[in-house]
C-alpha cells in the first residue's frame, strides 16, 4: 500500500496542472490539486503517523511553488513532471520504511 499515496500526490499535481491548463480556469486546477493533497496527507498519516504527513505535505506544497520558477527554465509540463516525481519518491520512501517498522 505504500504506493498509493504516492501515485495520488504525483496525480494531484499532474491533474491539477492540467486541470487548470485546458479549462482555463486555475481554481478548478486548484480544487484537483488541494483534493489529492488531502487524500494523500490522509494516506500518509495512516501510514506513517502525523510527523510524516506534516512533513509530506510540506513538500508537497513546495513542489507546487518550486514547479512556477522551473517551468520558466525547463518549460511547463517537464517542470510539473519533474516536481511530481519528487514528491512520488519521497512519498514512497517515507511510507516504505513507515510500513517495514
Amino acid at each position: 500500500m505504500a504506493k498509493v499515496p504516492a501515485a495520488v500526490a504525483a496525480g494531484g499535481l499532474v491533474g491539477g496542472y492540467g486541470v487548470a491548463r485546458w479549462t482555463r480556469k486555475r481554481q478548478l486546477g486548484g480544487v484537483a490539486l488541494a483534493a489529492a493533497g488531502s487524500l494523500a496527507a490522509y494516506e500518509w498519516n495512516r501510514q506513517a503517523g502525523p510527523r510524516a504527513a506534516a512533513g509530506l505535505s510540506v513538500a508537497y506544497v513546495a513542489a507546487f511553488a518550486g514547479s512556477h520558477p522551473l517551468a520558466k527554465k525547463v518549460g511547463a509540463w517537464p517542470a510539473v513532471f519533474a516536481v511530481a516525481g519528487g514528491v512520488a519518491a519521497a512519498s514512497w520512501a517515507v511510507t516504505r520504511r513507515a510500513a517495514q517498522r
